[in-house]
């Protein structure tokens, strides 16, 4: 039985087999890549539980990598491989939205732990994204049903406001700019004007806003968006 799926994008391949054998042995069913493209176009083609990514790939390095994985919100969890011990690429990659990271040259066993720490911390926030909602004060937005309520009030939102909402409600009391939104929400091969973002923030409020006493969505002038109580 299999303990789950992982894609290893790594450029020295002794590593990479190393690390694949050593999965294999633990049960997990992997695949390698050794070039950044390789590895974004195998983990779009395929279902993965974690991936393993070094930092320094040939074609794509592994930061714009994650980058790319973040963007589309996906939140499978990602370790870093990383040769450089040095703060600024550990905080970068944090930033960037990875689970972990590993300096080489590391030991299997610490690997195999840290893998296994985030499948189960990934397993126990999926678990609880499926069983809640997310609140704000009286606004209630469900995204498996895409159901949003405010007060006794039920909200009908196009697809595309839906999905603004949802992004402004998993990073509330963050200040967004209309660039972060874009990548997000519309996505990274979007091009056109960025003041898309205004238009659709002005049918939120509309529906989510101005009906009711009390604001959540804000404008930070000069910068961008936020959604706070």
């Amino acid at each position: 039985m299999s303990s789950g799926n992982i894609l290893i994008i790594e450029d020295e391949k002794k590593i990479a087999r190393l690390i694949q054998l050593e999965l294999g042995h633990e049960g997990y069913e992997t695949d390698v890549a050794s070039t950044g493209i390789e590895g974004l176009e195998k983990f779009k083609s395929g279902r993965w539980n974690l991936v393993l990514l070094d930092v320094m790939l040939p074609e794509l390095s592994g930061m714009e990598v994650l980058r790319r994985i973040r963007s589309s919100e996906n939140q499978t969890p990602v370790i870093l491989l990383t040769a450089r011990d040095s703060l600024p690429d550990k905080v970068s990659g944090l930033d960037l939205g990875a689970n972990d990271y590993i300096t080489k040259p590391f030991e299997i066993e610490e690997l195999l732990a840290r893998i296994r720490a985030c499948l189960r911390m990934n397993q126990f926030y999926t678990e609880k994204k499926e069983d809640e909602s997310f609140m704000m004060g009286d606004l209630t937005v469900n995204e498996k049903t895409r159901e949003v309520i405010r007060g006794s009030t039920h909200i009908e939102l196009t697809p595309r406001e839906f999905d603004l909402l949802v992004f402004l409600l998993h990073h509330k009391n963050q200040v967004l700019n209309r660039e972060q939104i874009i990548e997000r929400v519309w996505g990274f091969d979007y091009y056109g004007e960025t003041n898309v973002v205004d238009v659709y923030i002005r049918y939120l409020r509309k529906k989510i806003d101005a009906p009711f006493p009390t604001s959540y969505i804000h404008t930070i002038r000069g910068v961008g968006y936020t959604m706070r109580e």
